[in-house]
């Protein structure tokens, strides 16, 4: 009983980015960035997204691009 539990609190998710092979996240696609970012213009864990490690490093430097690039604003209104 209690094993079952803590198997439902723990879905997995797997990484949309290993699962489509994706090696490089691009900074100037910002369809997808928006996909990572909070309506306050955050970026959103990888505990909530469900990306792996490497790609949520890439999505970071990704996003920190863009807005540098004002491909993507700081904050959104």
């Amino acid at each position: 009983m209690a094993r079952d539990r803590d198997q439902d609190k723990k879905k997995h998710k797997n990484c949309s980015f290993c699962v489509d092979k994706i090696d490089f996240v691009d900074y100037k696609d910002a369809a997808k960035i928006k996909r990572y970012l909070t309506e306050a213009g955050k970026i959103i864990p990888r505990r909530i997204t469900g990306t792996c490690a490497k790609h949520q490093r890439m999505i970071a430097v990704a996003i920190k691009r863009s807005r540098e690039a004002a491909v993507v604003s700081y904050v959104f209104d």
